[in-house]
């Protein structure tokens, strides 16, 4: 696995300090990928909403200096709930900031911002959301784009059928280029009476695309990636058996300390591996 860090943990810091003193700060903590997280990417970005767009030049500016680090794209937009269009600005602009980041491996991982009220109960719902999400990857893959899924309201197991269902409409070397970013502790959070680790284990390895580690103790949210209530041991002890070698982001609180609680986080994960 590649650790990394997330911009939106930087949201104390990203309005006074230039993003790549920020990503040079945490390469020296020992990152070696960053997700580029929209809102939190200081100059290269402009407006809000659908109005959003990445400033391209800076975004190329920026992974020019740090040629030994990997970087991805994230955006919040609507991709589960409609009202994104694969032609739009806003996805094509997206597209084009992830290949300008990504280099060789460009890869953009989506986020619904709208919350569900309830997980999806049926193949009914899935049947309903496939099609706009198909859409989505057909015109990702085209680009050479990885998609990727993250898990909020959602289970990882649920968006796992939601993206087999999306593969069945695509074509073998189109379906390739789409896949999920599970995030357990959001299920724990939002599911407490599941298993996201089950679901983790059951996913074949070219549906991880990337994955979250965070932290919650007594349902909530800690600085740090630390003992909690998520088994970080056995994450990564799953991940390790499957051979996943994809970037390991920590998406820990902002803070004063973020850089200090990133370091923690990494040392931690160390000692983890350390024991298998």
């Amino acid at each position: 696995m590649r650790i990394g860090a997330i911009t939106n943990s930087w949201g104390l810091q990203i309005n006074r300090d230039k993003l790549p003193d920020l990503v040079c700060n945490a390469r020296d903590r020992g990152a070696k990928h960053i997700e580029l997280r929209q809102t939190f990417l200081g100059a290269c970005e402009s407006g809000k909403g659908h109005e959003w767009r990445p400033v391209i030049g800076n975004l190329q500016s920026l992974v020019n200096d740090f040629p030994e680090l990997s970087f991805n794209l994230a955006m919040a937009i609507p991709c589960l709930s409609g009202g994104v269009s694969p032609d739009g600005p806003l996805f094509q602009r997206g597209l084009e900031a992830a290949r300008v980041v990504g280099r060789e491996h460009p890869h953009l991982r989506l986020v619904d911002p709208v919350l569900q009220e309830k997980t999806w109960e049926s193949h009914d719902y899935i049947i309903d959301v496939a099609p706009s999400i198909t859409a989505l990857a057909r015109e990702s893959s085209s680009q050479g784009v990885t998609l990727s899924l993250e898990n909020t309201c959602q289970s990882i197991r649920t968006l796992s059928m939601l993206i087999e269902e999306c593969r069945e409409r695509l074509s073998k070397q189109e379906g390739q280029f789409l896949g999920l970013c599970p995030d357990p502790t959001n299920q724990i959070q939002r599911h407490p009476e599941t298993d996201p680790l089950a679901d983790l284990e059951a996913l074949s390895l070219d549906m991880l695309k990337i994955v979250h580690f965070k932290q919650v103790q007594e349902g909530r949210v800690i600085q740090t990636v630390d003992d909690g209530d998520l088994d970080c041991v056995r994450m990564a002890q799953i991940l390790y058996a499957k051979g996943y070698a994809g970037p390991a982001i920590f998406e820990i609180p902002s803070h004063e300390a973020v850089f200090d609680n990133l370091s923690s986080s990494f040392d931690y994960l160390e000692r983890i591996v350390s024991i298998f």
